[in-house]
């Protein structure tokens, strides 16, 4: 008896249709798995065998052949369990042969439950794409599943009642479609009302939130760069659906979601320790798994004490940080995440910490501090659009009775920025000025002649680079946003290039 049934695989955030077929054929008791499965799916068969007893059947005494098609790909994982079980019920007689607009997705226990596997939102999207009209799914995947639309998402528990349900005995009931409360949130923990003085910082925050741009705090222990970049997701504009949807992708293949809401609506923050290793920031594995850069996928990732990272580490970010994505290389395949993300990183300037500091004295030699800052090579460095220093606030406004402004207010002036530059690239790929490709940045940078003038002359003082000058352009361009301009003035221009950090007491 042969049968055929399908499922869906997974290597790295790509998803492909696998077909199980199923073969029983008389000789002495065997049952074997081909297909490219690797050890994880072999052990398949002793799940499949004591889910088959669990139901109280008998299991087929002759041979048992599953085939996993295409056969030239590599297949990992145990999501195939569910579909191995349901063809070999097919092969049996015990369900019907052909069931072309469903599939099938899940790990067997050994009692016959079903239990949760990653990747589910990957797996049902190319489900939909390739015109089928039902999926089953483990019981705990089915709220993650149902945020995909136009297809009928079973949540199932155990395989008796997926069989009552297929038996057109007890028939189940699909998962609704789960629609997420996207109401902004903003932790009363977290507010920049909390931060006291650090005017040039928090403006400079607020630019960077406006245009998506990178920054670089540095400054001595204290003076508050933890708390001002621990408080940037405050400020950010709310996600878009197409953001949630792809952020929520990077989370389920990771096996990160939350079951009782299953999306991620809020932007991600990522302050992974200075200990990682580099696969643990850009991914890595036999079976490329995301890293912290593309969990941190349109949010923000924050590298603190970021000269304290291994430096090689560090080095791998560049290429992400220009491409927005992660391409992860192996035997079996290549995997790609995304990683579109502002990267925050905040640094001491010195070994003790506090070189440039008003109220201690620097204990480190000259080449210490040259030895200390140079662990962030100049290109890293150039990745930075804004490079802010961070000095102690003076006690008058430590002390001061003024209430700062909060998060809620610099996020109206921050979301008005960020509305401007959608309208502005509306159909164009990219939403937000650190986006601007180089070959469109003199359509959307047009100064006035008095801006145009003045930064030729910045440009030729500095000694910028083309890449340096064509980051300035993109700051300014969030600058004239904030500030309401069609045209970037020179108030823009002097704005970005004070955030550039070239007349910086700590990068000089």
């Amino acid at each position: 008896m042969f049968a055929v049934t399908n499922s869906v695989g997974m290597f790295g955030m790509n998803a492909f249709l696998v077909t199980v077929e199923a073969e029983l054929s008389r000789g002495s008791p065997q049952f074997d798995l081909s297909g490219l499965p690797d050890i994880g799916i072999k052990e398949s068969r002793d799940r499949v065998r004591s889910a088959t007893s669990s139901i109280g059947l008998k299991f087929p005494k002759g041979k048992v052949l599953i085939n996993l098609a295409p056969a030239n790909v590599k297949k990992s994982g145990s999501s195939f369990d569910l579909a191995i079980f349901i063809s070999l019920m097919q092969a049996m007689d015990i369900l019907p042969l052909k069931m072309p607009d469903s599939i099938f997705i899940g790990e067997l226990g050994l009692h016959g439950t079903i239990r949760g596997v990653h990747g589910i939102m990957s797996m049902v999207m190319l489900a939909r794409k390739n015109g089928f009209h039902e999926v089953y799914v483990p019981q705990e995947n089915a709220k993650e599943a149902s945020v995909i639309d136009n297809i009928r998402v079973y949540g199932v528990d155990t395989v008796d009642r997926l069989m009552a349900h297929l038996l057109n005995q007890s028939i189940l009931k699909p998962e609704p479609h789960y629609i997420p409360d996207i109401t902004p949130f903003l932790s009363n923990l977290m507010d920049f009302k909390d931060v006291r003085g650090q005017f040039k910082a928090r403006s400079g925050i607020e630019l960077a939130a406006a245009g998506g741009h990178n920054v670089l705090l540095i400054g001595s222990p204290g003076s508050g760069k933890s708390m001002l970049a621990n408080r940037l997701g405050t400020i950010l504009p709310q996600m878009t659906h197409e953001e949630i949807l792809e952020t929520s992708n990077v989370y389920s293949v990771a096996g990160l979601l939350p079951s009782e809401q299953p999306l991620i609506v809020q932007r991600p923050f990522r302050a992974p320790h200075h200990t990682i290793s580099a696969a643990g920031l850009v991914g890595g594995g036999s079976i490329p798994v995301p890293g912290e850069i593309s969990l941190a996928h349109n949010g923000v990732l924050f590298l603190d004490e970021m000269a304290e990272f291994n430096r090689a580490t560090l080095e791998i970010l560049r290429q992400p940080l220009e491409n927005r994505k992660v391409s992860i290389s192996r035997v079996s395949g290549t995997a790609e995440y995304p990683c579109n993300i502002m990267l925050v990183g905040a640094m001491n300037p010195c070994p003790c910490g506090f070189y440039g500091s008003t109220q201690k004295q620097c204990t480190c030699t000259q080449k210490q501090i040259k030895n200390y800052i140079s662990r962030i090579s100049g290109p890293m460095l150039e990745r930075f659009d804004m490079h802010i220093d961070v000095d102690p606030i003076p006690y008058h406004e430590f002390a001061s009775k003024q209430q700062p402004e909060s998060s809620a207010v610099i996020r109206q002036r921050v979301e008005l920025a960020r509305k401007r530059q959608e309208q502005r690239y509306k159909g164009l790929g990219f939403y937000c000025n650190s986006m601007i490709p180089d070959n469109l940045l003199d359509e959307f940078c047009q100064m006035t002649p008095e801006a145009e003038n003045l930064f030729g002359k910045m440009y030729t003082h500095y000694q910028m680079s083309a890449r340096t000058g064509a980051r300035i352009k993109k700051v300014a361009r969030s600058a004239a946003d904030l500030h309401g301009n069609a045209l970037i003035t020179n108030q823009d221009i002097s704005i970005a290039v004070q955030f550039r950090g070239f007349d910086s007491k700590y990068l000089r």
